[in-house]
């Protein structure tokens, strides 16, 4: 199973290159940052800052959201960090509904998000291109960049069947659903049980409740009301955020402590059966059943497992997951 692995996805805060560190040292192939700039701290600086603390490992994002960074911003920012992690950066990219939401915006059409992309590639190669009108180039001198073409993949985050039909044509591989020719990758959050705990032990649902809540954030932002007020416990849920906001300012709660910390409200929607038992893309259990969620994964065709641990010990989370996977690995 060589050509299998197995990553980590975290987020950028103070202690993301001590944690990107520990994953080297631990066997991780990669480490993939999120970008949610209304949550977390700056992804290029921190994967910047893992570049000098590591040297195997590589680095990737998961993901990068253009609407964050003009084409030019992005294009310099990338060659920063291919130049102090040669070799080991890649670059994925997505439409950014979270990141997009949290700050009272809509989501990048896939179109705009393809464009983008495919003038990125064009800029690391050193060419001049037209994006949106305006025609552009990395201008940087001798000694002021790495010298181009700069040698990132870039990697698009699609789910639906367009996203998937249009991803060769700009991509090296995907995080979503299994591409018929692009090595996948897909993410799974969960926790490995100590011997004898229970399932529903506090230590689990600190560890893994942050995932478990995430479809209510999901259904409040993309179907409103009646979308949560669906789902087990929702209208509760809705209730108490609306008591704390106004409705122009309601869309600053409903992502708060999204997949790292449990807000009170949301802590309540852990006892629903919807959140009660692993949620969608979740592996909790004991280290032979782990082992075993992660082996089927590889067997479906997954190229690149990313394990995104959440909850107060991620260090812990980090080390037992590793261990969990040894032997698939």
């Amino acid at each position: 199973m060589s050509d299998h692995q197995l990553a980590c996805g975290l987020p950028p805060g103070p202690d993301f290159a001590d944690l990107a560190a520990l994953a080297e040292s631990l066997g991780y192939a990669r480490v993939w940052i999120f970008e949610s700039p209304a949550l977390w701290e700056d992804p290029l600086i921190h994967l910047a800052l893992a570049a000098e603390r590591t040297s195997r490992i590589g680095l990737a994002t998961a993901v990068l959201i253009p609407q964050q960074r003009s084409l030019p911003a992005m294009a310099s920012g990338l060659a920063t960090v291919a130049r102090l992690a040669p070799g080991r950066l890649r670059a994925c990219f997505g439409t950014g509904f979270t990141a997009m939401v949290a700050t009272g915006r809509t989501p990048m059409r896939l179109d705009a998000l393809l464009d983008y992309v495919a003038a990125l590639r064009g800029l690391l190669a050193g060419e001049t291109v037209r994006y949106e009108g305006r025609v552009l180039r990395m201008m940087h001198s001798p000694g002021l960049a790495t010298e181009r073409p700069i040698d990132v993949p870039l990697w698009l985050s699609v789910f639906g069947p367009r996203g998937q039909a249009r991803a060769a044509e700009i991509a090296e591989g995907i995080i979503g659903p299994l591409h018929p020719t692009l090595p996948t990758a897909t993410m799974v959050s969960g926790t490995v049980l100590e011997a004898g705990e229970d399932p529903q032990s506090p230590r689990v649902r600190e560890a893994v409740g942050p995932w478990r809540v995430v479809a209510w954030h999901g259904a409040w932002a993309r179907g409103g009301a009646s979308a949560v007020d669906a789902m087990p416990g929702g209208a509760v849920w809705r209730a108490a955020l609306e008591g704390l906001a106004a409705e122009d300012e309601r869309h600053l709660l409903a992502f708060e402590g999204h997949v790292t910390h449990l807000p009170s409200r949301d802590r309540g929607l852990l006892d629903q059966p919807q959140a009660g038992g692993a949620a969608r893309g979740e592996l909790t259990g004991d280290a032979a059943s782990v082992r075993a969620g992660v082996e089927a994964l590889w067997n479906a065709g997954f190229r690149e497992v990313i394990y995104t641990p959440s909850g107060p010990d991620v260090a812990r989370e980090l080390r037992a997951f590793a261990a969990a996977a040894t032997d698939a690995s």
